[in-house]
């Protein structure tokens, strides 16, 4: 004869094992009625930070507190030089890590960002302009004028704001060791902005200016005095894919200009094309040179 075993069933085990089975498919019933089942909190994420978003249109060809625009690193030749592979627009966007888009149904703050090189306006690349001192929404920013950079991510009953401090020993970029830039719930004065005209040369002349729409100019952090940048050779892959890292650090060239890593361009909507933006649209001027972009070449 056999001798007893742990493994050896005794008792009502049938009914035990379909109790347990009837608990968990209540459990699972519930959970699914809450919509607290982690493929439900996926897919909640991701329609929310890819759906859709239709941003501004600029009636007077500037951008105005209460906005919604996308901030794009225009593509530059350096890259393309320094870096094979690395070319074309980048816009920044939300950047979240496995463990929040598997743990959270919404944005939790603190949030890191990221440039991608999606340029379709999206719920996690797109941001609103707004109002850090009590201007009217409808406004025209101007260069030198504080504003705060906000965004939903697609939700409706959040927004998180762009921001930075100080690097330290705890805190810092993760690939560049820099400056490092996230999104946070409060406002304060680390997330605070200035837009600056591009030509070092005609910046004070260009101060109090309103600032134009779809053209190059430099976002300045007011705490640090450090600019917004893509240094485009620092790269990590994300739930989303292969993104690039964002810092705020000014990048000098021999003639004390900013480099083309910090070059931003804050883009509006087509007027003629509800899903299409100010960089799909053709350019009418000869030589690829608009207008308000004349004194910009250095």
């Amino acid at each position: 004869m056999a001798a007893y075993r742990p493994g050896v069933l005794i008792g009502n085990w049938n009914e035990d094992a379909y109790l347990e089975e009837q608990d968990r498919l209540r459990d699972f019933m519930r959970k699914r009625e809450r919509g607290e089942l982690l493929i439900q909190k996926i897919n909640n994420l991701q329609d929310n930070l890819l759906k859709k978003i239709q941003l501004s249109v600029s009636k007077d060809g500037f951008v105005h507190f209460g906005d919604t625009v996308m901030l794009l690193n225009p593509d530059n030749k350096s890259s393309v030089e320094n870096y094979p592979g690395v070319c074309g627009s980048l816009t920044l966007a939300i950047n979240l890590d496995e463990i929040s888009i598997y743990s959270a149904r919404s944005l939790q703050a603190p949030c890191g960002v990221s440039a991608v090189e999606s340029v379709d306006p999206v719920g996690r690349n797109t941001f609103s302009l707004l109002s850090v001192d009590g201007v009217a929404v409808g406004e025209p920013i101007r260069f030198g004028q504080n504003f705060a950079l906000g965004t939903t991510g697609g939700f409706s009953d959040q927004m998180l704001y762009l921001a930075s401090d100080h690097k330290s020993f705890t805190r810092f970029a993760k690939k560049s060791y820099l400056q490092q830039v996230f999104l946070t719930d409060e406002l304060s004065y680390l997330t605070c902005w200035q837009a600056t005209f591009l030509d070092p040369r005609l910046r004070l002349e260009y101060e109090g200016f309103p600032v134009p729409a779809n053209s190059k100019m430099i976002i300045t952090h007011c705490h640090t005095n450090r600019s917004l940048a893509v240094p485009r050779n620092f790269w990590t892959r994300s739930y989303f894919g292969k993104e690039y890292e964002v810092i705020c650090h000014t990048y000098l060239d021999s003639h004390k200009a900013e480099e083309d890593k910090n070059y931003w361009v804050i883009v509006t909507r087509n007027p003629s094309d509800e899903d299409g933006t100010m960089i799909d649209r053709p350019n009418p001027h000869p030589g690829g040179i608009r207008k308000n972009e004349f004194r910009e070449e250095t």
